[in-house]
């Protein structure tokens, strides 16, 4: 077997679900992957404790007011340390790095993210906000630098291997599949008396609060078909959602001739995150594995979109394009983070979104300005709706 140097890996939102899971994987491939670069927001404990394990050649601590925390305890270890939005951007053009994890949740992500594919460092994308928000953008630039933006979500890494050999002229349709979340079945005179608790509950994956409580309104699944629009060069009507509370099969292909190609196994973030990493390898791991005798049945059913219109909003989103779908993740992220505290409720976040996107001008055809302003402003209009409401 040849002898490969080992990829250099920054990840960027390392201490959130994804960038956990994804230091696990780099813990179990010492031989192929090290950690160039770790970032986060907040979270400054675990943060220090990752960069102690892993000795990455830098960190990034988003919140400037933890710097000196970081600072003190890495900065003796020869590790060295950056803070502030700013310095994520910077740190993600370095040459050093054979390929960023982009993980940083919702709209923030979008920055660090372009920086890499500028630099020409190869992407792998867990932050599917980046292409629901400015995805003509960030794709027509890695065609403009070549460079290779590898999915992490489960399902855009399921059809990402579908296509591996195929024509893409061949391709018909993708069919991206959902679990329904944890509400799957129930109307709305349910869904009024929702709280957080219940929503964060998801029967199949373990995943970070703001994308579980997307799954329990199938925002998750809007913003992963605008996701797929953008990856993949589809047309809007070439994309189907299916409901599959068994999360087994993560997404399916179909091709012109009528045959489908489905990826399937056990609903394990690390498989992905692990495919992307490795990638064009397959990695040997010691996951737990399918077996066809634990599961007596496979079932499929079309998602109720009259009582989860956050999911129609976004499919209306997507074929209207322009700065919509930008409008609709911006008051979206101001609703989860509302309903998250309490302030609002869950029924509520689908009325806000419904009148943020109402309220902010169209664009038809936004520059990367234009995204970054119309994310402002639609945040300030869903946060004084969500100030009006009281539950």
């Amino acid at each position: 077997m040849t002898v490969m140097n080992k990829r250099k890996i920054a990840i960027f939102g390392s201490t959130g679900s994804i960038g956990i899971q994804a230091l696990e994987v780099i813990a179990a491939h010492p031989d192929r992957f090290s950690v160039e670069v770790l970032t986060a927001q907040q979270n400054a404990d675990l943060l220090i404790e990752q960069a102690l394990k892993f000795k990455p050649n830098a960190v990034v601590i988003g919140s400037e007011e933890k710097y000196k925390q970081v600072k003190d305890v890495l900065f003796d270890k020869g590790i060295k340390v950056f803070a502030g939005a700013k310095a994520m951007v910077e740190v993600a053009s370095w040459s050093s790095i054979d390929m960023v994890l982009a993980a940083i949740m919702g709209f923030a992500g979008l920055a660090p993210t372009l920086s890499a594919i500028e630099q020409g460092t190869p992407v792998a994308l867990a932050n599917k906000e980046t292409l629901v928000v400015a995805g003509d953008i960030v794709m027509a630039t890695a065609r403009r630098k070549n460079v290779p933006v590898i999915p992490v979500d489960s399902e855009h890494s399921a059809i990402f291997q579908c296509l591996v050999g195929e024509p893409f002229s061949k391709v018909e349709k993708v069919i991206l599949t959902a679990s329904g979340g944890p509400f799957l079945g129930k109307k709305p005179n349910f869904l009024i008396n929702v709280k957080k608790d219940h929503a964060l509950q998801h029967p199949n994956w373990r995943m970070g609060a703001k994308i579980t409580i997307d799954c329990a309104t199938l925002m998750n699944k809007g913003l992963e078909m605008i996701e797929a629009r953008w990856m993949f060069g589809l047309h809007p009507e070439n994309i189907e959602v299916v409901i599959h509370p068994q999360s087994i099969i993560h997404s399916m292909v179909q091709f012109v001739d009528g045959s489908l190609k489905a990826q399937m196994g056990l609903p394990d973030m690390k498989l992905p995150i692990q495919y992307a990493l490795g990638y064009p390898d397959r990695l040997a791991n010691e996951f737990p594995r399918f077996s066809f005798r634990n599961y007596s049945s496979l079932t499929f059913e079309q998602p109720d979109t009259k009582t989860f219109r956050n999911l129609a909003i976004a499919i209306d989103a997507m074929h209207k394009g322009g700065n919509t779908a930008c409008v609709m993740n911006a008051a979206n992220e101001e609703v989860v983070h509302a309903f998250l505290r309490n302030r609002i409720g869950f029924l509520q976040m689908t009325e806000v979104i419904e009148e943020t996107i109402a309220k902010i001008p169209f664009i038809e055809t936004p520059t990367l300005h234009d995204y970054y302003e119309c994310d402002q402003a639609a945040r300030e209009h869903a946060a004084t709706l969500i100030n009006a409401i009281v539950i």
